[in-house]
């Protein structure tokens, strides 16, 4: 189905042809005409799939019907990248048309503060907030919700997962109770449903199954042990066809760690991306990583979700993701539009029915590659083995001879060792 089929503004339209779109993809078929029907909606689909075209346009459309302007929508989304993300793609589908629209966030300084105050106060289109700042804004200022009409809650699997549910909730409380809701979600866990039958009313559901990993993504894995993981990780970037490397660690500290490591060989050409980092500085290490200044960004899942960055070579997952989704959300970020891109993932002794969940949910086995021959074996894949996974790393116990074959240090304690398979 065209954007035209879909009978949006012609200024609409207009932009839309000047950003290259015309067909919409399945989340914006079906939400676009319940949302300009003005029902409330509860959709799943996931980062990728178009779906914030789907509730701005609109939106937007709706905004050009209004003789009278004022705050007509808030969008709350779960991160200041997404809520900037959201904020541009208004910028451009709205270009043709006088709407207005800012991302209320925080991190700035007090002249962010200053403006974010204003907008509230006397009058964006749309308002695009993370929790934690419009909350704050609420207790200093007083702000007129009450033409509010449209209230849009994007990932809001991530903010309950970020323990956002109270905010959301004070928000609400602060707004006209006549509105239009619409909830998007990558995932329906009970949690979501209980706050959709909070905040909605008869609300349409619409379900966009999970995508799987694009085609042109070459995705693999190695079984490494924790200690072989570092080395392992400079064995690859070392290989030079790699132009721009995106690295997934679990936690903040891993990804510092990793970081310090990777700065001493690489240099300037290595940046870690958290939470920690002040607002002009996280925009900063994305510009200069969009623009290809830096070669490899290592972070956590915070930049799996809304970031937009073409032309990524190699997703290496230091770790295992807790949530199989996230996997998919991970390696997302390279094969964009038509290029191509590796994915690779580390799977130590205790992230095998992890990995093996990943697998299910992407009805695929990724092949497990034979480590270098200067790099220890890791650990046999049995994720179905009923004995658990042991959380000390045997790495300590077992050295890989000239033949590839292991040999002892000491005596183990009941443990066996996988033989390598002479035939690879």
């Amino acid at each position: 189905m065209t954007f035209r089929e879909l009978k949006l503004n012609d200024r609409l339209l207009e932009g839309l042809d000047a950003m290259g779109f015309e067909k919409a993809t399945p989340i914006q078929e079906k939400a676009i005409p319940a949302i300009m029907d003005n029902k409330d909606v509860i959709a799943c689909a996931q980062t990728g799939t178009g779906k914030t075209a789907a509730f701005i346009l609109p939106v937007l459309n709706n905004l050009l019907n209004k003789k009278e302007r004022h705050l007509n929508t808030l969008v709350i989304a779960p991160t200041r990248e997404l809520a900037q993300q959201i904020d541009q793609q208004i910028e451009g589908f709205s270009y043709f048309t006088d709407a207005s629209s800012i991302a209320i966030y925080g991190g700035g300084d007090g002249k962010t503060w200053d403006k974010q105050k204003k907008a509230l106060l006397h009058g964006a289109d749309i308002i695009i907030a993370t929790p934690g700042r419009l909350i704050a804004q609420l207790i200093s200022h007083d702000i007129d919700f009450s033409r509010l009409e449209h209230l849009i809650l994007d990932e809001a699997d991530r903010m309950l997962d970020m323990g956002f549910y109270d905010d959301i909730i004070r928000i609400i409380k602060q707004i006209p109770k006549q509105r239009q809701t619409l909830l998007f979600s990558a995932t329906m866990p009970p949690k979501i449903k209980k706050l959709a039958q909070t905040i909605l009313n008869d609300p349409i559901e619409i379900t966009i199954a999970i995508s799987k990993p694009a085609e042109k993504i070459d995705q693999k894995a190695y079984m490494v042990y924790d200690d072989h993981k570092l080395p392992m990780l400079r064995k690859i970037l070392n290989d030079s066809q790699y132009k721009s490397i995106i690295i997934f660690a679990s936690t903040k500290d891993k990804v510092n760690r990793i970081y310090q490591t990777l700065r001493r060989k690489f240099n300037d050409e290595v940046m870690s991306f958290h939470s920690d980092l002040d607002q002009p500085e996280r925009e900063k290490i994305m510009r200069q990583f969009k623009n290809n200044d830096i070669r490899i960004l290592v972070g956590t899942d915070i930049l799996s979700r809304g970031i937009d960055v073409e032309g990524i070579d190699l997703v290496l997952n230091y770790d295992v993701p807790g949530d199989p989704e996230d996997y998919v959300h991970r390696i997302g970020r390279t094969a964009r539009a038509s290029s191509s891109g590796t994915a690779i993932t580390f799977i130590n002794d205790i992230d095998q029915r992890k990995f093996a969940g990943i697998e299910r949910l992407i009805e695929n086995v990724i092949p497990k590659l034979q480590t270098p021959n200067d790099i220890p074996d890791g650990p046999e894949y049995t994720p179905n083995n009923k004995t658990k996974h042991s959380h000390k790393n045997k790495s300590r116990n077992i050295n890989k001879n000239k033949q590839g074959n292991y040999k002892r240090k000491g005596k183990p304690k009941n443990k066996r060792y996988p033989k390598k398979d002479s035939s690879k």
